[in-house]
């Protein structure tokens, strides 16, 4: 549905290798592999990762690099911020234990969003997903691993629950969905220091009557809480009225809510079915922080992280690469 789904952490150069070269540092720290000066966020209100050498903290120092100050300086508004690094399929263990090492050094806490499902996303922007259960299973079992008993806030795989709901995948998959979420809740609730959010849809897609149920089969009971607005444009206050209405259907589980891009709201203009890829006028939205307006909101946070494409629409590259034309807009426009 929202194609931006297939982004994924920068290949790992940023886990292990440079964690060893001594890349990450903690707070006042400022080197780095990118050599932009980026540091992290105040423990206190904030205490998750910032990836120095992510896309955004490697375009700040292309620009200042190129002489480009101003630019720079509004793509800093995006690599100062921590955001949510997306596990590829091919090598979690190495990547999980790579960001959640790096994290754990800088004295904070990974976020890390798992987003493999077989048959993911309709097959449409970010199509693809391990080959079978199976595989799955396996994959799960490698970011387990990687993670250990390190810190690490997981987001399970966006749109898997609200797919199976909304028609869009075909119904001889959705029991081998439900057991597949159910496991990977299961082998990661069971590591020391990692929470499990499981993703729950939007403010805009349909009624919480409709998803709360198929939340539970999927073993939202057994997780640390759910995530709302991944990837998506939905305001906060409608992120926390939809949050907190689908709380009470679910055992008043706490949540978090991505509000990297919402800070405009939703596009409402062209064709409906395309108005959450790479929508123009978007703005970036509250910084993460665990200081949120309601108790029952764990976290705002940065899942989707701004400036990497929904998909090939609008101009954009393929669903989940590093567009700085497109990153420079949402920065110009939080003001």
């Amino acid at each position: 549905m929202y194609g931006s789904r297939g982004a994924r952490a920068s290949v790992v150069v940023a886990g292990a290798a440079l964690l060893l070269a001594g890349c990450f540092g903690g707070d006042g720290d400022k080197k780095n592999g990118s050599g932009s000066g980026i540091t992290q966020q105040p423990k206190g209100s904030d205490p998750f990762w910032v990836n120095p050498d992510g896309n955004a903290a490697q375009q700040v120092a292309t620009y200042e690099k190129a002489g480009k100050k101003e630019n720079a300086e509004q793509i800093r508004k995006i690599a100062q911020q921590p955001t949510g690094e997306w596990i590829g399929p091919e090598n979690p263990e190495q990547e999980a234990e790579g960001f959640t090492e790096a994290a754990q050094k800088a004295d904070r806490d990974a976020i890390l969003v798992l987003y493999n499902i077989p048959h993911r996303d309709c097959g449409q922007y970010s199509g693809g997903g391990a080959a079978d259960g199976d595989a799955y299973r396996a994959w799960i079992d490698g970011v387990a691993k990687g993670i250990g008993d390190r810190p690490a806030t997981v987001i399970l795989e966006p749109d898997a629950v609200l797919h199976v709901v909304d028609g869009c995948t075909p119904g001889e998959f959705h029991e081998e969905r439900y057991d597949l979420l159910r496991g990977a809740i299961e082998k990661l609730t069971a590591l020391k220091s990692t929470k499990v959010y499981l993703d729950a849809g939007n403010a805009g897609w349909g009624e919480t009557d409709q998803i709360f149920e198929p939340l539970k089969w999927a073993g939202v009971e057994q997780a640390d809480g759910f995530s709302v607005n991944v990837s998506n444009f939905y305001s906060t206050e409608d992120s926390v009225t939809y949050g907190k209405e689908l709380s009470a259907k679910v055992g008043d589980k706490p949540f978090v809510i991505d509000t990297s891009r919402n800070g405009n709201g939703p596009y409402t203009e062209g064709e409906p079915g395309e108005r959450w890829c790479n929508p123009p006028g978007r703005a970036l939205g509250e910084a993460p922080t665990t200081k949120t307006a309601d108790p029952l909101v764990d976290a705002y946070l940065w899942v989707k992280r701004p400036g990497e494409s929904d998909g090939e629409c609008k101009g954009g590259p393929k669903a989940g690469q590093w567009w700085p034309e497109y990153a420079l807009k949402l920065a110009r426009a939080s003001g």
